[in-house]
């Protein structure tokens, strides 16, 4: 097969199974895809089959996903996808997962509309190269991958033009991460004081998964962190993140920053994408935004900071050695986008200490 990458879907549903693999099929750099019922048909086959990404569930007969999970990361690491419903218990199961060390989380295929299930391939698609490219513990080389066509933030809202807008010294800081984010912005947000500018995310994540996150971080977190409601106003001490399957901007109301929340097509294989994010903050925000984008597969978000850098943002790529997959911080910094490259731990001291 090449470089052609091999799955393993464990799942109980027939009808899932079946979907995936008609998915997988169809992509040219997809190779073999081997399906199992349940865990224990799963390690059997593991036996003589060695895939690059596994697909798993988390609720099936006989032994659970998270059970099996824990198993194949003390034994044999393999970069892990999850695939859930979305519900509020498997959501938290699937943070569990990721503890555990999954690489990511996506939503079961939606089987009602054409429309739909051509979103569910492109997302599947993206996650399992994704998953593929993630560093767990540098155990395989980078595998490159051509880029589906794909929309641009043209499709949510136009590219900005200079404006003599109201002033405004108050500062936000505008984040895009994807695969390994949940980990990257847990130990991001927690480093910020209670009084930090206001900061609004972008995290690729399923719809009713990214409230489950948004608690989880506000917890811990000296700041307020929670999923972002539309017309909701950017306030020091706060962090929104984008709900899942919905994009977001940041408008200007006078001399206040607000959230928009809205639907649209995939941009950049995403909703909610950085980019429809960043050009928001080109067009409204400028000079007064600092654009952070960080570990993540893919170029969203590129195109985007960019913009932001142009409008008078101060730019900032988390580097390679701390990214779990140096994709989208890497497709900024060759666009020439990124006027700092940092650590991840090293990010929000670097804003107080030379930004604020």
């Amino acid at each position: 097969m090449g470089n052609k990458l091999n799955i393993l879907v464990v799942d109980d549903s027939a009808l899932v199974r079946q979907t995936f693999i008609k998915i997988l099929a169809e992509n040219p750099e997809i190779g073999e895809t081997i399906v199992a019922q349940d865990p224990f048909v799963a390690a059997d086959k593991l036996k003589s089959f060695i895939p690059d990404v596994i697909i798993l569930d988390i609720e099936m007969p006989k032994m659970d996903g998270l059970t099996f999970l824990k198993k194949i990361m003390e034994q044999r690491p393999i970069p892990v996808i999850i695939c859930s419903s979305l519900t509020a218990k498997n959501s938290e199961s699937a943070f569990k997962a990721l503890e555990y060390g999954a690489i990511d989380i996506i939503e079961k295929p939606k089987i009602g509309t054409k429309v739909f299930l051509e979103e569910s391939k492109t997302i599947i698609i993206d996650a399992v190269k994704s998953a593929a490219r993630a560093d767990i513990k540098r155990l395989r080389p980078v595998k490159q991958f051509k880029v589906e066509p794909k929309l641009s933030a043209d499709a949510i809202l136009p590219r900005y033009e200079k404006s003599s807008m109201m002033k405004t010294t108050e500062k936000i800081i505008m984040v895009g991460v994807s695969t390994g984010g949940t980990e990257a912005l847990k130990l991001f947000l927690e480093a910020f004081p209670a009084d930090s500018p206001g900061i609004v995310i972008v995290q690729h994540m399923p719809e009713n998964f990214t409230k489950s996150f948004a608690d989880r971080l506000n917890a811990i977190c000296k700041i307020t962190v929670k999923e972002a409601e539309d017309g909701e106003t950017v306030i020091r001490g706060k962090a929104l993140i984008a709900p899942g399957n919905k994009h977001m901007l940041v408008k200007r109301n006078g001399a206040m920053y607000y959230v928009e929340i809205k639907t649209g097509p995939l941009v950049s294989r995403h909703r909610p994408s950085v980019d429809v994010l960043f050009r928001s903050g080109a067009k409204y925000v400028g000079k007064n935004a600092i654009a952070i984008i960080m570990t993540g597969m893919g170029d969203d978000g590129a195109a985007g900071i960019l913009e932001m850098k142009e409008s008078g943002a101060f730019t900032i790529a988390q580097d390679e050695e701390s990214c779990v997959v140096y994709g989208m911080p890497k497709a900024a910094v060759e666009k020439g986008a990124i006027q700092a490259v940092l650590p991840l731990q090293s990010i929000c001291g670097y804003i107080f200490n030379r930004l604020l």
